[in-house]
């Protein structure tokens, strides 16, 4: 069976985690993870780069186990951000499919990200994907 990297990308409140959840995939990723403490989250902007680094980290041990399905749910909004894990993929061998997640059910982001914040997320996103 071929090992998969299923890249989801979306704004904050598109449901990236709860499709994650979905597909019962137990090899999950999320930047997001790192801020949950005693089950409650507590985000922080100066932890951001730890979190980022923290989910490479955990993607890579998936990766080193040869777990077959793998999924990143994060914002992914510039192809910046997504070249860790294709450089990744091509070192371990994974088919990567890259899904937008779309907030058509009108979702509200959990996070209490500004809307001037998602809006900004919003337009690097759409300049950042490939059709």
């Amino acid at each position: 069976m071929k090992k998969s990297l299923i890249i989801l990308r979306g704004l904050p409140g598109a449901g990236k985690s709860l499709l994650a959840e979905a597909l019962e995939i137990k090899a999950v990723c999320c930047a997001d993870d790192y801020f949950i403490h005693g089950g409650e989250y507590l985000w922080k902007v100066e932890q951001l780069y730890d979190a980022h680094e923290w989910c490479e980290s955990k993607c890579r041990r998936f990766m080193k186990k040869q777990v077959g399905k793998i999924i990143v749910a994060n914002t992914f909004t510039s192809a910046r951000e997504l070249k860790p894990y294709q450089d990744l993929a091509r070192q371990f061998g994974y088919t990567i499919f890259f899904v937008v997640v779309e907030n058509r059910h009108g979702s509200k982001n959990i996070h209490k990200c500004p809307e001037a914040t998602i809006e900004k997320f919003r337009n690097r996103l759409m300049d950042n994907i490939e059709l």
